[in-house]
């Protein structure tokens, strides 16, 4: 299996090691976040706009990072988008442990944290193939989903009992330190090569980049379906937290479990792709299916451990329709534009974050959660049967 082999590299199994810690961290800090803006605000559209405003910047520098990331050494880009998150993330541990987190703040961090990733995103996607090597890179995203599911499994049960048993701050603080590991393999990995023309012309580079996509009907499809889908079916950091608080009536902890449920199934369709002998697009609307069936059924009157059942279903499609666009665009673009084509694939996904959260939000405000995720579903369903009329015509 060419997940198991990269493993043997001592180089990538390294970075796949400290990646898996910070995505823990990360999903904790996600968890944590949105449950102290429910908690301050008891508000669905006010943790919409946190989430917006974390994604927003996708919009403006998606891609601009990826044309950084076929220019300059990636492994310097990656120091500072880890060293920037952890310090982010520490600071905003101290303001909660100290009493001074306002509704404020966390608007300011979550948009500088926003900002930061949409750099570290498509730079990273790019070192990951270029450390890895492209005949392995289908191996390198199995890999990398399978940690990234295994990370939301356990990140908020982890951020729902530190947050009962010994406050707020210490998911914060913790996220924070996650990012260490990564930060010092990073001073040892070999420089590596720059893709692409680190000379060129990067207003031309760019246009490159779109003119590539627009070229090919597969990956203009598969993009625009994620941002539909992205906008209207993987919300989950907006719509299961305020489902938890405001319809279930749950703790942190219960809301904390509901998270881990999506996490499961998210780590079953992971486990799934990994073991998988070959690669089939069919998976993509396979996941798009499971998603809108599983927002109707939230439709009914279930009880939490249903809900969670529900979500474990949801985060199954998540992954079919994540991992299924991001291997089938992987597969079709060259080296040389891959950092460029995945920062499209980058805003395509964050980019449904803004508009997203922010309906999502307003949604569950205005109809009431049940009917919120039932025309989330409709929605979807919509976006797909449109972009699948679309492919077929092209």
């Amino acid at each position: 299996m060419p997940a198991l082999e990269l493993l043997r590299d001592p180089y990538y199994r390294n970075y796949w090691i400290s990646l898996f810690i910070s995505q823990i961290g990360t999903w904790m800090q996600s968890a944590a976040q949105a449950w102290l803006v429910i908690e301050l605000t008891g508000s669905a559209a006010k943790l919409g706009l946190v989430v917006a405003l974390q994604f927003a910047p996708s919009l403006l520098f998606s891609l601009p990072a990826g044309v950084m990331a076929d220019r300059w050494p990636r492994r310097t880009l990656l120091r500072i988008t880890q060293g920037s998150m952890s310090l982010l993330a520490l600071l905003m541990a101290v303001l909660v442990a100290t009493g001074e987190i306002t509704y404020g703040w966390v608007l300011l961090f979550a948009t500088l944290y926003g900002i930061a990733n949409v750099f570290d995103v498509p730079t990273r996607q790019a070192f990951t193939v270029e450390l890895a090597g492209k005949e392995r890179y289908p191996g390198a995203i199995a890999l990398n989903s399978f940690s990234s599911n295994v990370a939301r499994l356990i990140g908020p049960a982890v951020a729902g009992l530190i947050i009962a048993r010994l406050g707020m701050g210490w998911a914060f603080a913790v996220n924070g330190m996650s990012f260490f590991p990564m930060i010092f393999f990073l001073f040892f990995v070999p420089k590596g090569a720059v893709a692409g023309d680190a000379k060129g012309n990067w207003k031309k580079q760019l246009l490159d980049g779109l003119a590539y996509v627009r070229a090919h009907p597969e990956i203009l499809s598969a993009i625009v379906l994620v941002f539909w889908v992205g906008t209207f079916a993987i919300n989950f950091q907006t719509f299961i937290p305020a489902y938890a608080k405001l319809v279930l009536g749950l703790n942190a902890e219960g809301y904390g479990g509901i998270m881990s449920a999506m996490g499961a199934g998210a780590l079953i369709g992971a486990v799934g792709q990994a073991v998988a002998k070959k690669f089939s697009p069919r998976r993509i609307d396979y996941g798009v299916w499971l998603l809108v069936v599983s927002y109707l059924v939230l439709y009914l009157p279930l009880n939490p451990y249903l809900v969670a059942l529900v979500m474990g279903f949801a985060g199954l499609g998540m992954v079919l329709v994540l991992v299924g666009t991001n291997t089938l665009i992987q597969s079709a673009v060259p080296n040389a534009l891959r950092g460029r084509v995945m920062s499209i694939y980058s805003l395509a996904l964050f980019g449904s974050g803004p508009p997203g959260s922010y309906l999502t939000g307003r949604l569950m405000d205005w109809l009431g959660g049940r009917q919120a995720a039932a025309a989330m579903a409709v929605l979807a369903l919509a976006g797909w049967a449109g972009v699948r009329l679309w492919f077929r015509k092209r």
